[in-house]
């Protein structure tokens, strides 16, 4: 999701960041542009749509003299994709500008402050607001690190920054906070960019920087400083051997290993702009023109339908509201009883799903309301439904869905969280617990998942010999039992199911023995005493059994893993990524193609 390139060299900065922005398209975006300094002025460009159509732009100015730029591909967060949305933003007096990754969180409160001290606004970006804070810091303090320290401390959200100024002619700073921006050193040029792919060609050299660090690069020299105090930071230089592919993957083996850690920012950026715990409040504007459901029918397929499985019974808990989730492929070719009030929630990730698409405009074509949840910006699911949520889980280049799903679960809790609230049917203290739990998840998340990781490998290695296994849940943790089967199943090509695990006994149970093992999912809460029966029946039948819960479980089982403890539904978000690394390191040992199973395409746009 948007990319950054920024050049300081000898080369011209036109060609170089155009080649870097290329590089850097796998991530997704809907507008590029770049900023340059020629002859002491500052050049802006910017165009909507995909790289050609700055290429275009390009054509009919002479900018190739300069030797210093910054580019950025946008991925539209605030505002629609438009050339005045596009980055870098210029200051109101065109003496710097600026790109940025990632969302500045109380960019209404900057931008109210900015306009009592005079400043107005050419566009409906959080990142023009940082632009404009930096200038007005750069008048009252005159130093560009000076000016960026101060901007920045005032500053909430995630941020990935570079900026060129007419005080600093040769000069790119740049700057981070929970969005990547990685060094690259040259000789005679250095780079900056948001991955490694942008400027592999030229440097293997890299300098990893970490939150609230500000760089200075010139063509022949540069710094780190800490964010606060401007004081050198000393950094260690790495050389890097992989290639571009490789690059993209961020240094991890595989995308969906990537895509499965990425997961703690996902629910950060889902949640950024959305939340209000001290207030019990979330904030959905995208609703406003949509009256309260009277009830809700899920449309979905594969993945995003076990995501609208799992939040059914929150929806039905929290805001009153009856539901009814449909696979898809089968939602339009049924008889349903849709009446007024009803709204259709189409989930998919890609926005393009062929199934949930034509279902999305049968129920339009009947009169009925849709409410599209995905996470491309512009797609057909998009454009057609009469409302948008988007995911913000950024470009998901895997085929195995991972994170996808953490950023659904994500939305569809605000969702359950705001409609209960707007009926007053769900507690203040309940919302604003549960706003508290889902702000504190993302860091529990990153202290968890490595150790996740090792315990998936254990284990991958332990059960690898299994052609064929059950995944058992009950109540929430039934539609991740049917999400871990088809994860396994996907990339390991292992035989898989996922069941109630009430039904065992209702036929399944005749396939267990010792040569069929049994994943169970057991949260401490009021269902597991009688799925830990439901184990006993199959260990009585010699079936192995692996059993994912929190601390404390007093169970004789083949294998105990532990998750931390807390409160439903929020601990799903835990037993999904363990569930994730599962399946992958399964996939890993047995030497599959984890990014690209067999017969699977990454977006489905045929029926």
């Amino acid at each position: 999701m948007c990319g950054i390139i920024g050049y300081a060299g000898h080369r011209p900065a036109v060609t170089v960041i155009l080649e870097g922005l290329k590089r850097l398209e796998y991530r997704g975006y809907d507008s590029a542009g770049m900023a340059l300094i020629q002859n002491r002025e500052l050049n802006v460009v910017r165009a909507k749509g995909k790289i050609r159509e700055l290429e275009d732009k390009l054509a009919f100015q002479d900018p190739y003299h300069a030797t210093t730029g910054i580019g950025h591909t946008r991925w539209a967060t605030h505002g629609l994709p438009s050339e005045e949305n596009a980055h870098p933003h210029p200051d109101q007096e065109h003496k710097l500008a600026l790109v940025h990754n990632g969302i500045i969180e109380n960019h209404t409160r900057l931008k109210r402050e900015l306009q009592q001290l005079g400043c107005s606004f050419r566009s409906d970006t959080d990142t023009e607001v940082l632009s404009h804070l930096i200038s007005q810091e750069l008048k009252r303090l005159g130093d560009v690190p000076l000016a960026m320290s101060a901007a920045l401390q005032k500053v909430e959200g995630s941020y990935a920054v570079a900026l060129i100024s007419l005080n600093g002619e040769g000069q790119i700073w740049a700057a981070r906070h929970s969005s990547p921006l990685i060094l690259g050193l040259g000789q005679g040029e250095n780079f900056v960019a948001s991955d490694i792919p942008a400027f592999l060609p030229y440097t293997r050299e890299v300098v990893f920087l970490e939150d609230d660090e500000i760089v200075q690069i010139t063509p022949s020299s540069w710094q780190v400083l800490d964010g606060s105090s401007l004081e050198h930071r000393n950094k260690e230089q790495v050389h890097i051997s992989w290639d571009v592919q490789s690059a993209q993957k961020s240094g991890y083996r595989h995308f969906m290993l990537k895509e499965i850690m990425e997961q703690p920012q996902v629910v950060r950026d889902c949640l950024a702009g959305r939340t209000d715990s001290s207030r019990a409040a979330t904030l959905l504007p995208e609703l406003d023109h949509l009256p309260l459901p009277r009830r809700l029918h899920i449309v979905a397929c594969g993945t995003s339908y076990h995501a609208g499985l799992w939040a059914r019974n929150i929806f039905q808990e929290w805001a009153e509201i009856p539901v009814e989730v449909e696979i898809a492929s089968e939602f339009r070719y049924n008889r349903r009883i849709i009446e007024e009030g009803d709204l259709i929630l189409a989930v998919s990730q890609s926005g393009e799903t062929a199934d949930t698409l034509a279902g999305l405009r049968q129920a339009r074509q009947l009169g009925h309301r849709v409410l599209g949840l995905c996470n491309v910006l512009g797609s057909s699911i998009a454009r057609e439904a009469d409302g948008v949520v988007y995911t913000q889980a950024g470009p998901e280049i895997s085929v195995a869905s991972t994170k996808a799903m953490c950023s659904q679960m994500t939305a569809m809790l605000l969702l359950a969280l705001h409609w209960g609230r707007m009926k007053g049917v769900l507690e203040e203290s309940v919302c604003r617990d549960v706003l508290r739990g889902l702000e504190d998840l993302p860091a529990i998340l990153e202290a968890e998942l490595e150790g996740m990781q090792q315990t998936a490998q254990r284990l991958a290695r332990k059960y690898a010999w299994c052609r064929s296994c059950f995944f058992l849940g009950r109540g929430d943790h039934f539609p991740l039992a049917l999400e871990g089967a088809l994860k396994l199943k996907e990339i390991s090509y292992i035989h898989a199911e996922g069941y109630a695990a009430g039904e065992m006994k209702h036929g399944p149970i005749a396939l267990v023995d010792p040569e069929f093992p049994v994943f169970a999912l057991a949260p401490d809460n009021a269902l597991q005493s009688k799925l830990l029966s439901n184990l006993q029946e199959v260990r009585t039948r010699g079936g192995p059994v692996i059993c994912l819960a929190p601390p404390g479980l007093d169970q004789d089982m083949d294998d105990i893993w532990e998750i931390p403890a807390i409160r439903d539904p929020l601990n799903g978000f835990l037993f999904l990524s363990a569930l994730q690394l599962f399946a992958y390191e399964m996939a890993v040992y047995l030497g599959k193609d984890v990014d690209q199973p067999r017969n699977l395409a990454k977006s489905v746009t045929v029926e």
